[in-house]
């Protein structure tokens, strides 16, 4: 038997690949959109993916079992637990659908489906077997229930979906489900589906695979007996749900486009994008925070080339509009990449920084002893744009709070003429904020260079909530 395991630190999602090496196949569960890594892998090992599936439905990034299934030419398997709202639409005959207890062979390897509701009602996770050596399992893939040192949060579906009353019940169903694998041997692995700086759990570890017996000593989910604490502990202080999370259940529940029917975005004169993003549509400058900062297109919308390009991107990119990027020709394929993977498809072209010319905005950078001085003197506003978790346990006294993916719905609570200085942990998220505020029309936006971290090296005093 052999385990593989892929890892997207942009997206904190894991998936793996198990092959039976004497029949020279493998399954591959859980894989992102981006199926080269797994090909690649499955011909290293001169393995065939004969097996594709998924634990379930997910939330946070279009699913690759179709497009892994249909170029490999492997056999598809969905769950088809979870009722009649939660079955996939695009399952057709070929398809074999998972219910608990089912077995999938993949040559010696035995793959067992286990129904394990709560995150979503039709989540299954799988044990493995390799019966050549065992008759028992080695370990489980446990996708969204169970993570190192957290578990999946049950509220996505009235969150994200808009399936108001259901995460109480979800939160009932995960307390089920974890007393079944409280019934399991301790011996047994755990590699979970997501790891830490993932918005599917509230408190991920980052280390990437644990043992169940581990967890049942140190998780907080097994250490709850009684079932309305741990429903009451499961829903509280969970993390913002970003929005991208709703196209996400849609896109992979109706089966998202294959990758060979969508256009490669072409080169296009930067005078096309200027008008673009000067009549409200969508322009990402993807070029590093400094250049952005001393001059960019009014309208452009800075993500910064970095691992969080993809979530920062879900956030605020709307699915059905065209998107131009900014952004030197040898990143754009990745960038095209990371854009596809939370569901953002019509990238309609890009142009090259230097293609960039007419009038250029700027975005003031200060640092902390300057922004005191314009809060002390001037009246500026701080506006704190991190997660709450963040700001409970610190935060700079009289600063506003509003998380950066909310902001273009709370343009209209924010003051047009008052100086605005934005402030995240490190400046990243501040000054991706700070462009949503100039795309809107404000035109005094400061950013707090080095964020709260950098006010706090300077001996400046925080308070926590």
């Amino acid at each position: 038997m052999l385990l593989r395991y892929f890892y997207d630190p942009a997206l904190a999602q894991a998936s793996y690949l198990i092959g039976c090496q004497a029949y020279k196949e493998a399954i591959v569960i859980d894989p992102a959109r981006d199926i080269a890594p797994y090909l690649a892998a499955a011909q290293r090992e001169g393995l065939r993916i004969a097996h594709v599936t998924e634990t379930h439905i997910h939330a946070d990034f279009v699913s690759g079992a179709r497009e892994l299934a249909a170029a490999a030419g492997a056999q598809l398997y969905l769950s088809a637990e979870g009722g009649a709202d939660w079955q996939y639409a695009y399952a057709d005959a070929d398809t074999i659908l998972l219910r608990d207890q089912d077995i999938i062979a993949v040559g010696r390897v035995l793959i067992q489906a286990i129904h394990t509701p709560g995150h979503t009602p039709e989540h299954l996770i799988f044990s493995w077997t390799d019966t050549a050596g065992a008759a028992q399992p080695m370990g489980l893939i446990t996708g969204d229930c169970l993570f190192v040192g957290d578990i999946g949060r049950p509220d996505l579906l009235e969150t994200a979906a808009g399936m108001i009353g259901t995460k109480e019940a979800g939160a009932r169903d995960q307390f089920r489900s974890i007393q079944k694998l409280r019934a399991m041997p301790d011996y047994l692995q755990v590699l979970p589906g997501h790891g830490a700086g993932s918005a599917c759990g509230k408190a991920l570890g980052a280390v990437p695979s644990s043992t169940l017996g581990y967890e049942k000593l140190f998780n907080p989910a097994f250490q709850l007996t009684d079932e309305a604490a741990f429903v009451a502990w499961l829903l509280d202080g969970q993390p913002e749900t970003p929005h991208y999370f709703a196209r996400m259940k849609r896109m992979n529940k109706q089966g998202p486009a294959l990758l060979e029917t969508l256009p490669a975005p072409e080169r296009v004169e930067g005078s096309v994008v200027e008008e673009v993003g000067r009549t409200g549509g969508w322009v990402i400058d993807a070029r590093p925070a400094d250049q952005f900062a001393a001059g960019h297109l009014l309208g452009a919308l800075h993500i910064p080339p970095e691992s969080g390009f993809a979530g920062y991107a879900g956030w605020l990119i709307p699915d059905d509009q065209p998107v131009y990027l900014i952004a030197d020709e040898d990143a754009v394929p990745e960038l095209v990449t990371a854009l596809r993977s939370v569901g953002v498809d019509q990238v309609a072209g890009w142009c090259a920084p230097s293609d960039i010319g007419g009038d250029l905005v700027t975005v003031a950078q200060i640092a902390p002893d300057e922004a005191k001085r314009l809060l002390d003197e001037d009246g500026a506003l701080l506006l704190d744009v991190r997660a709450a978790s963040e700001r409970r346990e610190a935060q700079i006294a009289r600063s506003r709070h509003l998380h950066y993916g909310y902001l273009m719905a709370h343009l209209d609570e924010l003051p047009m003429r008052t100086p605005i200085i934005v402030q995240c942990a490190g400046g990243t998220r501040s000054l991706i904020a700070a462009s949503i505020l100039q795309r809107a029309g404000l035109s005094d936006v400061i950013n707090l260079r080095g964020g709260i971290d950098a006010w706090q090296d300077a001996g400046l005093p925080v308070q926590a909530q």
